[in-house]
């Protein structure tokens, strides 16, 4: 694989802002991200420094993780939440443990189902990030009908959860819950 996969800085957001419009014109975008190109394009720059800055290394809330390919091109990126145990996530359930959330998970599509690796390595950077910041589980949620997402999730080891969820926004439309458990080396070095 040709790329770095690194945690973004927080003076990277005209780079965060270029790929997420990206993202947005993807052509299953819509079962993939809840908001429109429009929406976001519509944001002000304060918007877009304080998301970098917000997800930049060094923060134990919130990761992003970029594929930086030839010339600096940003190829990928996926984010983690942490989720603590308590709070209300954005359906309004109550968070039963510690955990990360999966979101912004968008590659381009000329390093998708390539060989090349660029999502698998986008996910083990988020997850080993995860684990090593003593999450107890992490998950995603995928649109019912983003089958091609849902294979790769299921890939990178990520299985149904059983929990099922109205797309926010989207009446009649359902999101999916998938999870997945740190190793077990890693439960045993961060115990709960």
């Amino acid at each position: 694989m040709n790329h770095v996969i690194r945690s973004i800085r927080s003076d990277e957001w005209a780079e965060v802002k270029a790929l997420r419009l990206t993202s947005l014109q993807d052509p299953v975008a819509h079962l993939a991200f809840l908001e429109t190109y429009e929406e976001a394009a519509a944001r002000p720059d304060a918007f877009w420094r304080e998301r970098a800055a917000g997800a930049a290394e060094g923060r134990a809330e919130r990761r992003q993780f970029v594929a930086v390919g030839q010339g600096g091109v940003w190829d990928g990126s996926v984010a983690v939440l942490v989720e603590e145990a308590g709070e209300r996530d954005v359906f309004g359930s109550v968070i039963e443990r510690r955990q990360g959330h999966l979101v912004a998970v968008y590659v381009r599509p000329e390093h998708r189902g390539s060989g090349a690796g660029v999502t698998g390595a986008l996910f083990d950077a988020a997850l080993e990030w995860a684990w090593e910041s003593g999450l107890e589980r992490v998950r995603l949620f995928v649109h019912e009908k983003n089958g091609r997402a849902e294979a790769f999730y299921r890939k990178a080891g990520f299985l149904p959860s059983g929990l099922i969820v109205p797309t926010p926004g989207r009446p009649g439309d359902q999101d999916l819950e998938f999870v997945i458990a740190p190793p077990a080396e890693s439960r045993s070095q961060n115990p709960s």
